[in-house]
């Protein structure tokens, strides 16, 4: 068993890094070409500007508030073949306001995948696994049923977009034209199709929901 409150302590008593939210997570790829049509029309991530600097194949994408860069390997062959679906690997997870969508659009693109089911108190977090075209899971679920709670006495600000949606929700004050607004997580957690986003093919422009 891990003992996660000594853990906790340890970074009580040290500090952690000055960190604001996740930005990105970064891919190796078989082929660039493969996982951005995967990570753009099964997962719904736009591909957005890479910078010209960068003298190697790939692509970036962002929705939902992270980004996906995707990167070429320079030996493709030796990237490991996985083909068994193992909820303990390493994955990145996505909630959704809909299981059963999900699994019906993954059995429309043939996608293999696994379920789970998590129970905590009584109250129930459906799972559904699947992996990329190079092996690397996905996760998609209703985790947000699930409260957050802080082992020991820390107290961190936290909102998961559906709660942060719904305080948004109640009325405002109204801020005047010059002042800033408070950088708070429901300003944070809206559409927002209406700020500058970068270009795509067709020079259309990506409205996303941000929860950063």
């Amino acid at each position: 068993m891990v003992n996660t409150t000594a853990a906790m302590m340890s970074v009580g008593r040290s500090g952690g890094l000055p960190l604001a939210s996740l930005n990105h997570i970064s891919i190796v790829c078989r082929s660039v070409e493969a996982s951005l049509d995967f990570y753009m029309n099964v997962l719904g991530f736009t591909p957005v500007r890479r910078p010209g600097s960068f003298n190697f194949d790939g692509a970036w994408l962002f929705n939902y508030g992270i980004g996906i860069h995707l990167l070429q390997s320079e030996d493709p062959d030796s990237l490991p073949e996985k083909t068994e679906i193992n909820p303990k690997d390493n994955h990145i997870s996505f909630q959704c306001e809909s299981m059963p969508a999900v699994e019906r659009r993954l059995k429309e693109l043939d996608i293999p995948y696994i379920k789970r089911c998590v129970e905590e108190g009584g109250i129930f977090v459906d799972q559904i696994f699947f992996h990329d075209p190079d092996g690397f899971m996905i996760e998609i679920c209703n985790c947000d049923n699930l409260p957050v709670i802080p082992l020991g006495d820390h107290t961190f600000a936290m909102a998961s977009c559906k709660r942060a949606v719904a305080a948004k929700q109640q009325p405002l004050t109204p801020v005047p034209a010059q002042a800033a607004p408070p950088a708070t997580a429901a300003a944070q957690c809206v559409p927002s199709a209406n700020k500058a986003m970068p270009r795509v093919a067709g020079d259309e422009a990506a409205a996303h929901i941000s929860c950063a």
